[in-house]
């Protein structure tokens, strides 16, 4: 009976996706492309650590900016942002927009 019940564990054992694999899989971060660019004023913190470039903490600054700063006129605003100098903003910028919600809603 022992060797029955140790042999089925074993079989749902090895049939079971591992943990880890499921959880890297999910996990995989979405990265921003130029067919598809970030909004900068409208995106979330999720959003934007999209953007290569882009952690956590610069994406809370760029939100605290915008809502400070009423939104962003051109993209080169990004470079307000402390920790984004002109050699990131240059990798960065295929990947940004700063349409207003107005402008996107008329282009569809």
């Amino acid at each position: 009976m022992t060797r029955m019940m140790i042999a089925a564990l074993a079989a749902i054992a090895l049939s079971a996706t591992p943990l880890g694999a499921q959880g890297r899989a999910s996990a995989q971060k979405q990265t921003a492309t130029a067919a598809a660019p970030v909004n900068l004023n409208t995106a979330t913190a999720a959003q934007l650590t999209t953007i290569p470039g882009i952690g956590a903490k610069t994406a809370e600054l760029i939100i605290e900016y915008r809502e400070k700063n009423g939104g962003f006129k051109k993209i080169e605003d990004l470079m307000n942002i402390r920790g984004v100098g002109e050699k990131g903003f240059l990798k960065m910028k295929p990947l940004i927009t700063v349409a207003t919600a107005k402008a996107t809603a008329q282009n569809q």
